[in-house]
């Protein structure tokens, strides 16, 4: 048996062990990574931990950090509030309204996790506060990020267009954006749909501070609890310039995000530490290591060249139709835990050959490898997934891990299908 099908069988062990036995999926995939890399592929212990994603693992503390402390003084209530008068208390409205401001972020240049790191804390607030299914709102956040992805100005969009040209293919960059856009739309129209949202559109709030109910009250327009404070105190100001610069420094400045949260947070536990210090406490450590350990594993097998053993067996199937579709199912399955980006640098260009022949279209191509190796990114295992899933306060982690991995799973099973049904058999490009 080969090194790299054992490599791949370890982590179908590693989900059944978990699933079966409620351990850590993180922590078996960590012994996995030791095991696989040091009995099989013959890595030392720098080898492993050169898949450790050490910037996601800042952005996860880092912003469920500052978000912790935002909502241990009141400002993600304050927010809450705020916004709900915005829309005039249309409740329905605010998951297109999140699926819209991630879009926005991401089509003018943001990087997909960056717009999620920022918008997912008050996404989620917003879903537990007015019954809103966590799925639901963590769903529109990802799907809104991807649909703006891949924008000519967006770092998605210039990284696709950028390997196109590079590799002597017709591209087309409204076609690639717009086929983007419009699966993830209809994607998140459904999951609208499917998961409670046009119940929404039967509740509202009309008090103009918006609604304070709980429990059963959650999302009917109930008036405010008696004596909740919605005033802008010195600490809730001071985290909404925090929030502010957080958006500034990322977008504007292109400064880590992690790293730029944890610092913020830092600075506002040194002047308000009552308020802060519980924080620390509620920083999504369990995520932290389940997502890690996974995404270690994975780079093992990048590593020892399973990912690129596995696409250029699937390259070399003689029938192009067949070999466009598998591709496409290797891009999806592969990002739902690695680097979408990574993974449409290593796809494309293994598609060249069959693309060049003129048999299949390669505008349409590049459009479904795009949309199938992002669209998985709601998967708890991927970037956004991860930061959705930490994000999410007061909520069943384990239960909304499953509802996600779930939901994950579906979509891998199904839109590579479709964008290969209607992107590339009807051969644009």
């Amino acid at each position: 048996m080969s090194a790299e099908l054992i490599s791949i069988l370890v982590l179908v062990v590693v989900f059944v062990i978990a699933t079966t036995r409620s351990i850590n999926m993180g922590a078996l995939a960590f012994a996995a990574a030791f095991g696989v890399g040091e009995l099989v592929a013959d890595l030392d212990a720098d080898g492993i931990f050169a898949g450790f994603p050490g910037d996601l693992f800042v952005v996860l503390v880092g912003v469920t950090y500052l978000f912790a402390i935002a909502r241990a003084n009141g400002t993600t209530d304050w927010l809450v509030h705020a916004s709900i008068r915005l829309v005039g208390g249309r409740i329905a409205l605010i998951p297109w309204v999140m699926f819209v401001i991630t879009g926005a972020l991401t089509a003018i240049g943001a990087v997909s996790p960056a717009a999620v790191a920022i918008v997912a804390p008050i996404a989620l607030s917003f879903a537990v506060r007015y019954g809103i299914s966590p799925l639901l709102m963590g769903a529109m956040v990802v799907h809104g990020a991807q649909g703006g992805g891949f924008s000519p100005i967006s770092i998605y969009g210039s990284i696709v267009n950028g390997i196109v040209e590079r590799e002597n293919l017709p591209g087309n960059e409204l076609f690639l954006f717009l086929a983007s856009l419009v699966a993830n739309l209809i994607i998140a129209a459904v999951v609208f749909v499917l998961f409670g949202g046009l119940k929404l559109t039967r509740h509202r709030t009309d008090d103009s501070s918006a609604d304070g109910g709980t429990g059963d009250d959650r999302g009917k327009g109930t008036a405010p609890e008696p004596g909740e404070d919605t005033r802008l105190t010195p600490p809730r100001i001071a985290t909404l310039i925090a929030l502010a610069a957080l958006v500034v420094a990322v977008l504007g400045f292109d400064l880590d995000a992690g790293l730029t949260a944890v610092t913020l947070a830092v600075v506002l536990s040194a002047f308000w530490p009552d308020t802060s210090r519980k924080a620390v406490s509620e920083i999504a450590w369990p995520t932290v290591l389940l997502i890690c350990g996974v995404i270690t594993y994975v780079g093992v097998l990048e590593e020892m060249g399973t990912i690129k053993w596995a696409g250029e067996g699937v390259g070399d199937i003689g029938v192009p139709l067949l070999a466009a579709v598998l591709l496409c199912y290797v891009g999806a399955i592969v990002s739902a835990f690695a680097s979408s980006v990574g993974i449409m640098g290593a796809l494309i260009p293994l598609a060249v050959p069959f693309l060049v022949q003129g048999e299949i279209g390669a505008v349409g191509m590049i459009a479904a490898l795009a949309v199938s190796a992002t669209v998985v990114d709601v998967s708890p295992f991927s970037t956004n997934g991860a930061l959705v899933l930490a994000a999410a306060p007061d909520v069943d982690r384990e239960r909304f891990f499953r509802q996600l991995m779930i939901y994950g799973g579906v979509i891998v099973a199904v839109v590579p299908a479709v964008v290969w049904l209607v992107l590339v058999v009807p051969g644009f490009g």
